[in-house]
């Protein structure tokens, strides 16, 4: 199978890590921006923009795709009732876009208070300050959460039990690329569990 250029290699977390250091310099804001889907206990589909903040590569085409969120908001719970989410991460500046699908589990402990204590303090009291995803009856009672948060949680503020990553294992990762006259280039990995090994097949347009 020709796999030249762009789409070469034998691990699709290198590939995607290459792909996302390409937009970083190209795309004008938010290269790593994510579409990502959930479903409700409806099997209602839910989708939204999130960033992605780590592309974890171990090796052996082993790795995970992480990003963190409060754990009560709508996505944290559906993804919490499935265990599954897809996402898709597009960039009209590189006209290339990455399709995941996978199992997720909760990133919980060193690697998450690494990340919450590298945000910016407002950042960090707005975790505390805002329950996601729920009612709220104006922008001014956020405001004084917030106002209320700073005071009693200081200038250091923990990270929020209820606040954290999920990592995302996929079993189908899928690279696209523009091509003239809308032939475009789609190769798809993928494995039947998230501990079996690829296999890669081009897709049609």
């Amino acid at each position: 199978m020709d796999r030249s250029g762009i789409f070469a290699g034998s691990d699709p977390f290198v590939i995607a890590l290459a792909w996302l250091a390409e937009a970083e310099v190209r795309e004008p804001n938010d290269a790593n921006a994510i579409a990502l889907a959930t479903v409700d206990a409806d099997g209602m589909p839910n989708v939204r923009m999130v960033l992605l903040k780590d592309i974890e590569s171990l090796g052996n085409g082993e790795g995970a795709f992480v990003f963190y969120t409060n754990y009560g908001s709508a996505k944290g719970q559906e993804i919490e009732a499935s265990g599954k989410a897809a996402f898709v991460m597009h960039w009209k500046s590189l006209r290339r876009q990455i399709r995941v699908r996978g199992t997720v589990t909760r990133e919980e402990g060193p690697k998450a208070d690494e990340y919450f204590a590298s945000r910016s303090l407002k950042s960090r009291l707005g975790a505390w300050a805002s329950q996601q995803s729920q009612p709220l009856s104006s922008r001014e009672a956020l405001m004084a959460e917030a106002a209320k948060v700073a005071l009693s949680k200081g200038p250091n503020p923990a990270r929020p039990p209820y606040w954290g990553g999920f990592r995302i294992r996929p079993v189908e990762i899928e690279f696209w690329a523009d091509g003239a006259f809308r032939l475009h280039d789609r190769f798809r990995w993928h494995r039947d569990a998230a501990a079996a090994g690829w296999t890669v097949q081009r897709l049609n347009p």
